[in-house]
């Protein structure tokens, strides 16, 4: 049975779409079978796959507006097991486009019903709790927050942590926090470690162990249109999102192979 995550955080700049990227390319690389799906305007996941604009013509929009299956519009990357539902400026319409809509939640959700042949599908969110956001909740029976190791890293938190818990109470009632994933942390910076500290004092167990690095070859590798497993897979943030691959695939209770 496929396992659903969205990857959210209403604070832009803390890793959402690094963390899309790298995971699901560890996770492909263990054997799953992957589906990345950019639900963000800005389309930062399909331009971190090397994904040319000439080449988004569809992608989640045409889903969404119920033109497309999921199967028409998604790319199969260079890597083995890792797929891409691109994403493109046409998003920024949709609010008003679903305005009027009952079912405007549904949307997605009712799309990845029709598809089986994914062991994990991770959903990139844009920085802000829309109507795409929601869609991506309610399809979801997890949600993976990145954090950032920074001082106003934790102000949001307890907003977002209610967002899941209602829409849990009300829309989507499998939907449960499966892990905060601190990011750009640097364990030189006492700050780092003090924000470790409060989250893991405050969450516990629903922290992963995997702290993500500040690592130069992360930010450089979507310039080149590439995981930065594929650009460095030996840099320290390759090698932070291998073992968090492995943290996120055991809880799931998945063998690696």
């Amino acid at each position: 049975m496929k396992k659903i995550y969205s990857v959210i955080n209403q604070k832009g700049g803390v890793g959402k779409t690094t963390t899309t990227i790298n995971l699901g390319t560890a996770m492909a690389a263990c054997g799953a079978s992957v589906l990345l799906i950019d639900m963000d305007p800005q389309g930062n996941l399909s331009t971190g796959m090397g994904i040319e604009r000439s080449e988004r013509k569809h992608g989640i929009y045409d889903v969404l507006i119920n033109k497309c299956s999921l199967n028409e519009v998604l790319l199969k990357t260079d890597i083995p097991n890792l797929y891409v539902v691109p994403s493109n400026e046409d998003l920024l319409g949709v609010d008003i486009e679903f305005s009027s809509d009952p079912e405007r939640a549904l949307k997605l959700k009712r799309a990845i019903q029709s598809i089986d042949n994914y062991d994990f599908i991770l959903l990139d969110c844009p920085p802000s709790l829309n109507i795409l956001t929601l869609n991506a909740l309610v399809a979801s029976g997890g949600a993976l927050v990145p954090l950032q190791a920074e001082f106003y890293a934790l102000e949001g938190l307890s907003q977002l942590l209610a967002t899941i818990k209602e829409i849990k109470q009300s829309i989507n009632s499998d939907l449960n926090l499966e892990g905060v994933i601190i990011t750009m942390f640097d364990g030189r910076n006492n700050l780092s470690n003090q924000v470790e500290d409060d989250v893991r004092s405050y969450l516990g167990k629903d922290v992963y162990s995997t702290k993500i690095p500040r690592n130069i070859r992360l930010s450089e590798a979507p310039s080149h249109g590439m995981p930065a497993l594929i650009y460095d897979h030996k840099c320290a943030g390759s090698v932070a999102y291998i073992n968090l691959a492995r943290e996120v695939l055991d809880k799931a209770g998945w063998k690696i192979n």
